[in-house]
């Protein structure tokens, strides 16, 4: 003769979805969009950079301090 096997009834599925979000994971990425949406929408502040491209000359001093390791 087998012994009955007890089960543990299942429980009720929840009636409703209870996410709690900390304020911050709602307040920045707002904050990011708006202010993405801001430089997009405000072009004049931008300034196109002029002049000497200072970041051409430093890449080129960096490429002439590394040694030359060519066969």
């Amino acid at each position: 003769m087998s012994a009955p096997t007890h089960t543990r009834p299942h429980p009720a599925p929840p009636t409703g979805v209870d996410i709690r979000l900390p304020w911050w994971a709602v307040a920045l990425p707002a904050l990011g969009f708006a202010a993405l949406l801001l430089l997009i929408l405000n072009p004049a502040q931008a300034q196109a950079a002029s002049g000497d491209p200072v970041l051409a000359h430093f890449l080129e001093w960096i490429q002439r301090a590394l040694p030359n390791h060519t066969p």
